[in-house]
């Protein structure tokens, strides 16, 4: 994917004689090969970024170098941090941002929409059946040893009623873009994180780009943490009576912690670890100063296997003793419900098109990338053929952790990825190497491109509901096609249009 002739590549002409805004886009290039977001050729911006590229280019180039650092400047303040974990020691930094906002049509938010709501109704159907009945097992639709056999399998669940059905309360996909348009790359339904990432964006990018925010007509996401408490008032056991609702965090040193905290300060809700709770009279209850307190609903940001040592692992210190009793007896709601993580395995993934045609009677919205299982002998053969063209990933890992990109790989990389594919292909899944969409980005003081995804979220309760916008990634190192803070990728604001033209 490294590879480019001088026929792949073009600078922008836009047209300008001022000194300043050829400096901004000198290294501008658009690359025939990747969907550009912000150019349609070489010549031509794309009708919806004209205003901001005229915004910046009338810029100084001192005034230009301000923008990024007030931006950075304002993540710094907030302590908006992620951890690097290694093989010795984890390393805190601060989240990289772009000041420059992704901009996305109405038609285009429309499809993803429609097809993100059609998805997580399609994966709760699929626990409240694997959990139950088993249909889908038993008619031979999805393979019942990958599912039993998924290490996030619990059967703990099974047979336990989960309030509307909603196993998935809260999901994050992520979303990318090719020339041949939005797929799915992810679903994750355990304790998706970023949407505080999301909002932070937001709220510096608006107040770098004050007045082209207001003259785009950008659908807000503020209103988050107020659509997140309206789901979780509705999981509460006891209709009727005002709940209280509060977040399990595992703590200061948990690398989502901010958001942890930003999220229960936005819904006005406690924040509690599990040493603050207790189980007392059948109830999950929270000490307080004026004694326990019992608790309704749990919005818990911790592991499945650190919820109650009684149930899970049995040295866990975050969780609390006898806590999933008191969910099974009706007591207390979970979201999200423990044992979800079975539908976000990346094995599990390849099925999803398959679920919702049988729970739901409908073809796909969005599609997903192609994923060949390394379980199966044709998918493990075809994956060590092909290592220099693919992106090998372990199933149950995340944040860009336990893969091997193969184009941007070594031959002693490789082979030493195919000795562990052939001692466990059942922990691996292959998927091309996708060609990402890249939009506008500032580097360095110039506009340049970069390859960039989009996590929107999604709260399903009563209903299902899509924040307009979500945390979009963008790959900051040149030719990167990886996203991941951890792996030196950053944040930008997604701009939802109001409609098609600003």
């Amino acid at each position: 994917m490294d590879h480019t002739t001088s026929s792949d590549l073009h600078g922008p002409r836009l047209g300008r004689d001022d000194a300043s805004a050829r400096l901004l886009f000198e290294r501008y290039e658009t690359d025939d090969r990747f969907f550009d977001e912000t150019f349609e050729s070489a010549e031509q911006p794309r009708a919806h970024y004209r205003m901001f590229i005229d915004e910046m280019g009338g810029m100084p180039q001192e005034e230009v170098e301000r923008l990024q650092d007030r931006v950075t400047r304002s993540f710094l303040h907030e302590g908006i941090t992620f951890t690097v974990y290694g093989d010795e020691a984890s390393i805190e930094r601060a989240i990289p941002i772009d000041c420059i906002p992704r901009l996305l049509l109405a038609r285009e938010w429309a499809h993803i929409e429609r097809g993100l709501i059609q998805r997580v109704q399609a994966l709760n159907l699929f626990l409240a059946d694997v959990y139950d009945k088993g249909h889908i097992l038993r008619d031979g639709s999805v393979p019942r040893d990958l599912v039993h056999g998924c290490p996030n399998y619990r059967p703990e669940m099974e047979g336990v009623k989960v309030p509307l059905g909603a196993y998935v309360s809260v999901c994050g996909s992520d979303i990318v873009r090719t020339a041949d348009g939005f797929m799915v790359l992810e679903d994750n339904l355990r304790v998706p994180s970023g949407v505080s990432y999301m909002l932070a964006c937001r709220d510096a990018i608006r107040r770098a780009f004050p007045q082209v925010f207001r003259r785009y007509h950008v659908r807000p996401v503020e209103q988050y943490g107020q659509e997140l408490l309206r789901v979780l008032h509705a999981l509460a056991p006891r209709q009727g009576e005002e709940p209280t609702i509060a977040l399990l965090t595992p703590g200061v040193y948990n690398s989502a912690y901010y958001e942890h905290a930003f999220l229960a300060r936005e819904m006005g809700i406690e924040l509690v670890k599990g040493d603050d709770l207790l189980v007392h009279g059948g109830r999950l209850c929270m000490r307080t100063v004026r004694g326990l307190h019992p608790v309704d609903v749990l919005y818990r940001r911790i592991d499945d296997d650190f919820i109650d040592p009684q149930v899970f692992r049995s040295d866990s210190c975050l969780g609390v003793p006898g806590l999933f009793e008191v969910y099974r007896c009706g007591h207390l709601a979970l979201a999200n419900t423990p044992g979800t993580g079975v539908a976000d395995d990346k094995a599990v993934y390849a099925y999803v098109p398959r679920m919702i045609r049988y729970y739901l009677d409908q073809d796909p919205i969005l599609d997903n990338v192609a994923t060949y299982l390394c379980r199966e002998p044709e998918g493990l053969a075809y994956t060590l053929e092909n290592l220099e063209h693919l992106v090998v990933k372990a199933v149950g890992e995340s944040g860009g952790y336990g893969m091997l990109v193969g184009p941007h790989a070594s031959r002693e990389e490789r082979e030493a990825f195919a000795a562990k594919l052939r001692a466990r292909p059942e922990n691996y899944i292959s998927q091309p190497t996708l060609a990402l969409a890249r939009a506008l980005c500032l580097i360095d003081g110039r506009l340049d491109a970069r390859h960039v995804d989009l996590r929107p979220f999604v709260l399903h309760g009563e209903d299902t509901r899509v924040v307009p916008g979500g945390l979009c990634r963008v790959a900051l190192r040149k030719g990167s096609l990886v996203v991941n803070s951890s792996q030196g990728g950053g944040a930008k604001d997604a701009w939802i249009l109001e409609g098609d033209e600003p």
